[in-house]
């Protein structure tokens, strides 16, 4: 149960970074993302769904990201998300952060 919570807390700074780093490389759908983020990270990063779709509209209450409606041959239409200008320089910022993070987090591991 500890595990769990230390995860989740560990998490919760992630998704909305992780979410601008994704559709900085293609727009997406919120499913789509979900799939993706499973995928890259090896089944790791399991998200629920109302996770993602709560983060992807504080982004665009935010003016981080902008969606519009798509229709998909032979289903229902998806909102597409894609990156503003705006996300584009916070998604810069985040990621230099991250990378400062990780390399102090590494020496202190590594010494």
């Amino acid at each position: 149960m500890m595990v769990q919570y230390y995860l989740r807390e560990l998490l919760r700074g992630t998704v909305e970074p992780l979410l601008l780093f994704l559709i900085a490389e293609l727009p997406m759908h919120g499913y789509h993302i979900i799939k993706e983020l499973e995928k890259r990270s090896q089944g790791y990063l399991k998200f629920k769904a109302s996770t993602i779709y709560s983060a992807l509209r504080r982004l665009e209450e935010d003016g981080l990201v902008l969606s519009s409606w798509q229709q998909v041959p032979q289903k229902q239409r998806r909102r597409c998300y894609e990156l503003t200008e705006r996300g584009r320089e916070i998604l810069d910022t985040k990621l230099g952060e991250w990378q400062k993070f990780y390399i102090a987090v590494s020496k202190v591991i590594n010494s």
